[in-house]
């Protein structure tokens, strides 16, 4: 009859262990503002609740540059991207408005609060200040959202002239996605 109370924790351990995997692999890793460029840091007030690595592209067109006539260059079109947690499971997507939507469907807009420079090879880390969705989910509740890591993504190399004018090109990129709400 010992072996009852045991049956009864390993069940409990099992059950438990579960629970904690259900919650998915996406529990924010920790990041020290501090130690960060001031443009991107999150206000006091708020706490980390997510993260997830984006790999994606970022479309950009060659066309001519409005306030230079017969002078063209890549403009930044939109940026797709699936978006994982960390137990690599897919988390959702990202994509132009800039929007992120849940798996679960829940979505968040924002516009950008702060950037800076993360190298020639790289497009810039990123603070948006997302519009409050108020639509549940995993995404519902974000107040911010930190674009970090970053990895490509920066405008083609390639010669964008009158002859080119109108062609799109897809980069690949990379960046962690660290999400805020308030305390």
């Amino acid at each position: 009859m010992k072996m009852l109370p045991s049956l009864i924790s390993m069940s409990l351990i099992v059950v438990f262990s579960a629970a904690c995997s259900s919650l998915g692999g996406h529990h924010a890793k920790a990041v020290d503002n501090a130690a960060l460029p001031s443009t991107v840091q999150v206000p006091d007030g708020y706490r980390q609740k997510l993260w997830s690595r984006g790999v994606g592209e970022i479309t950009y067109a060659c066309r001519e540059k409005p306030d230079q006539k017969g002078s063209h260059g890549w403009v930044f079109v939109a940026p797709v991207a699936t978006l994982y947690g960390s137990d690599h499971a897919v988390l959702g997507k990202y994509y132009a408005g800039p929007t992120w939507e849940g798996a679960d469907g829940s979505k968040v807009t924002g516009k950008q609060a702060g950037v800076s420079a993360m190298g020639a090879e790289n497009i810039p880390l990123q603070l948006v200040k997302t519009n409050p969705a108020g639509s549940g989910g995993i995404f519902g509740d974000i107040a911010y959202i930190q674009r970090l890591k970053t990895k490509g993504g920066i405008a083609p190399a390639t010669t964008c002239n009158a002859a080119s004018a109108g062609m799109e090109q897809k980069v690949a990129y990379e960046a962690d996605y660290v999400y805020y709400v308030i305390r």
